[in-house]
């Protein structure tokens, strides 16, 4: 046997024998370290005449790739080896109860767990979120949403009113919808306008289902081919992913907005057997929303051109969708800061629904 094949036996013996990688670094080092048993071969081929180192060049080379070779087979089965003992070692009982402790006790609230959920939805169909300051000038909160001065419908609103300014005599208020936040979109962007705006709204009103302040999220819709079929398609699919159902019947009913024209108030079928509300099944009817096209004087007020663009808009009640989705009665403990509501009612971090249906995972 040739000087080459008897040190390539000794090194695939000592490689195969070695028991972890303490030990099979060692081998390395000796075979292919600068002073190793195949590097001093590799030296001696500068001392070779050609026709030798024809010979001798590819069968110290090749010993050296399958030297090579070998270790990292053998580093890679003991490395799976150490794994697998390690995991068996420390193989968690998973019979044994919960410790419960500071890190575990923090729950995410039903508000912000379903701002993520419906965010997550919108985003998913292409929408940008925008968002505006809570305290409103007169002009963004009615003016510009087509409520002139003095005009009945600014009594749909139970408004909390600041005092009249020294100077001006402008009232602020506390915003009672999220719309004026599409109104500052508008003017600041030009179309196409795809956003929605989620946030806190305000308005003198408490009992079981209405606070002073309460969430809303509404979405706006700016283009030249916006149209009332592209505005059911982004409901449907909205409440098909929320409610995690594969399917929902709405219906549009006629109301009005100053706002939108055309204005309809949506329904989502669902089943109150039991006590308990499902969607996307039975005979009975909720009401979940508002929409509509968008008013061309609204467009004007912004300085968009009606006879160019068109576009339409909804909102909801967040704490309305929250309630109805995860089965909460009252609307107050909402915000009373009662932490064995919140334990209740609270959410650990989970991932968030998509358009798939349902939770991702």
């Amino acid at each position: 046997m040739s000087e080459i094949a008897t040190l390539e036996n000794s090194l695939v013996e000592a490689i195969a024998a070695a028991h972890d990688e303490a030990t099979l670094e060692a081998v390395r080092i000796s075979a292919l370290g600068k002073k190793g048993s195949v590097s001093e071969l590799l030296k001696t081929l500068g001392s070779m005449t050609p026709d030798e180192r024809k010979v001798q060049g590819p069968a110290i080379n090749g010993l050296r790739d399958r030297v090579a070779t070998a270790l990292g087979e053998r580093k890679n089965i003991l490395q799976e080896e150490a794994l697998n003992a390690r995991l068996a070692q420390e193989r968690a009982d998973v019979t044994l109860p919960v410790q419960e402790g500071p890190q575990t006790r923090g729950r995410i609230h039903p508000i912000s767990q379903v701002i993520d959920e419906l965010t997550a939805i919108f985003a998913d169909l292409g929408f940008a979120i925008a968002e505006g300051p809570d305290v409103e000038s007169d002009f963004y909160n009615f003016t510009a949403l087509n409520f002139p001065e003095g005009h009945p419908a600014r009594e749909m609103h139970d408004t909390f009113f600041f005092p009249p300014d020294a100077t001006t005599g402008e009232r602020k208020v506390l915003r009672t919808h999220t719309s004026p936040v599409q109104v500052r979109t508008m003017q600041m962007q030009k179309p196409p306008i795809r956003v929605i705006c989620p946030g806190r709204t305000y308005r003198c009103d408490s009992d079981q289902t209405h606070t002073p302040m309460f969430h809303q999220v509404e979405g706006l819709v700016i283009d030249k081919t916006a149209n009332f079929g592209h505005l059911k398609w982004i409901l449907e699919e909205f409440c098909k992913a929320f409610f995690e159902v594969p399917n929902v019947k709405m219906r549009f009913r006629p109301s009005f907005f100053p706002f939108t024209e055309p204005s309809a108030e949506v329904d989502i079928q669902c089943s109150r057997k039991g006590g308990d509300i499902r969607f996307g099944e039975g005979d009975d009817w909720l009401e979940i929303l508002g929409c509509g096209m968008v008013h061309p004087n609204v467009l004007r007020n912004v300085g968009i051109d009606p006879d160019e663009y068109q576009g339409f808009a909804w909102g909801m009640g967040i704490d309305r969708i929250a309630m109805l989705k995860y089965g909460m009665p009252d609307l107050r403990p909402f915000f009373e800061a009662d932490v064995r509501w919140l334990s209740h009612y609270g959410f650990r971090p989970l991932d968030l629904p998509s358009l798939a249906g349902g939770l991702s995972v």
